[in-house]
């Protein structure tokens, strides 16, 4: 192996963080002046947008991408700050006191792991909780989404790190005990292992943990339950169950998704979505008005829905699954190169001890930190393409109009601002903007 020193791996990771950091920092400030400075929507969407509409979009976008530097800043000082203090060293042996005053064996490394998970996650926690409740209760309240009471938001809080330990900790004792067991080849034990808890929580969470969060109720019997069984026969889809998550009791932006493996397929529904399904206690008429004019008409869910499954038929989710398997195979293949590569261990400050969950994060978070930009990118230019076959299969179905509709008053009502920066929106875009899905419908085949 090529001999690299640990001050070189120090300064190769210090040097990326920046660089990358400050590339984001510069997409972000040219949107940020879209927001500025625009003041009117694209000709092809003046109609759908008013005065006062664009205006309240481009108020939430501007607050969202100030938000998001200052956030961004804050969080890249702390890696900074952090990665020059030996701060993942010192957790680690602040795991090691620990465990001495809890009378446990201090040199179990895979209790020791799990002890130095808690801490790290605990204090990263602590550590953006100010920004997280910025976020929600005065960026998000300001602009009518937050829909959370301070007692509901720290109830959540609690539940999702009980859940998240809970899953974690037995994953970090499972990834150490086959490190150490597995032998020359124990990357592919670990690929296979990920693997399986993978496929277990995506059919576990929807069923049994996302319901701790959310409340999820089967969709009442009428028309639009109807009609998306129909849709669903259409294609041979095979839903199971239909749902309605109560979305609104966290946040008034909507969404839908499907779920499960095989023929026990679900789909959900954000109460959101549904036009007038959620019902508010209003001030005025006026208000009542404009409560039941959100969210979408039967037709439209049946377009969207149309291209939600559209990435079913078409393999859009086993292709990602595909791609993200061979990733992590490549990732553990590397992780089993290096992990016993002392510099490596050595440039975050552990001249003493190789713990294997170190090396693994060291590795995966910032040794792959060049790879994982680049795979980022590219994911996302896919991620574009996927979006367009869908709405292209929606059209295949009939569902064109509606779904220009629908695509319309979800971007209203998610308070979507119609215009980004092109390098912006290359950069970080899962999903083409409204127009250029607006302007691919409307081509002919």
């Amino acid at each position: 192996m090529l001999e690299i020193n640990s001050d070189f791996i120090f300064r190769s990771v210090f040097a990326f963080l920046w660089l990358e950091f400050t590339w984001e920092l510069y997409l972000s400030y040219r949107q940020h002046q879209v927001y500025k400075k625009s003041n009117k929507p694209p000709p092809e969407l003046e109609k759908h947008f008013s005065s006062e509409m664009f205006q309240k979009a481009r108020l939430y976008g501007l607050d969202k991408s100030g938000y998001g530097i200052v956030h961004g800043l804050f969080n890249q000082i702390f890696s900074t700050v952090l990665i020059l203090l030996n701060g993942h060293a010192y957790f680690w042996n602040l795991s090691h006191s620990v465990l001495l005053a809890l009378n446990l064996p201090p040199d179990n490394e895979i209790v020791r792991s799990m002890v130095f998970t808690v801490i790290l996650s605990s204090f990263s926690t602590l550590v953006d909780m100010p920004f997280t409740i910025y976020y929600t209760f005065w960026l998000e309240e300001r602009h009518g989404f937050n829909k959370q009471t301070p007692g509901f938001f720290i109830k959540d809080t609690i539940k999702k790190y009980i859940v998240g330990m809970l899953i974690s900790l037995p994953l970090v004792a499972a990834v150490i005990f086959i490190v150490q067991s597995g032998g020359d080849y124990f990357f592919l034990y670990l690929w296979s292992f990920v693997t399986l808890v993978i496929v277990l929580l995506m059919t576990v969470y929807p069923d049994y943990i996302a319901p701790l969060f959310d409340k999820y109720s089967p969709l009442p019997e009428g028309e639009l339950k109807s009609d998306i069984e129909k849709l669903a026969a259409s294609i041979e889809f095979p839903l199971k169950k239909l749902y309605v998550v109560e979305g609104s009791k966290r946040s008034s932006h909507s969404n839908a998704y499907f779920y499960g493996f095989f023929n026990n397929k679900r789909i959900v529904l954000f109460d959101t979505l549904i036009e007038g399904y959620v019902k508010e206690e209003p001030e005025t008429t006026e208000k009542s008005e404009k409560v039941l004019k959100k969210g979408c008409n039967n037709a439209e869910i049946l377009a969207v829905l149309g291209h939600e499954l559209g990435h079913w038929k078409l393999n859009h989710v086993t292709k990602n699954i595909v791609i993200s398997e061979v990733n992590i195979l490549f990732m553990f293949t590397v992780f089993n190169a290096l992990f016993q590569y002392r510099p490596l261990y050595e440039a975050f400050g552990f001249h003493d001890s190789q713990p294997i969950f170190i090396g693994l994060y060291i590795v995966t978070s910032y040794i792959f930190s060049p790879y994982n930009a680049i795979l980022s990118f590219l994911t996302t230019l896919l991620s574009r393409h996927f979006e367009f076959e869908a709405d292209r299969f929606a059209k295949k179905l009939g569902h064109a109009v509606n779904l220009k509709s629908s695509l319309i008053k979800l971007n209203l009502d998610n308070l979507g601002f119609p215009n980004y920066d092109w390098l912006y929106s290359s950069w970080h875009h899962s999903h083409p903007t409204l127009l250029q899905r607006l302007n691919a419908l409307d081509k002919t085949e």
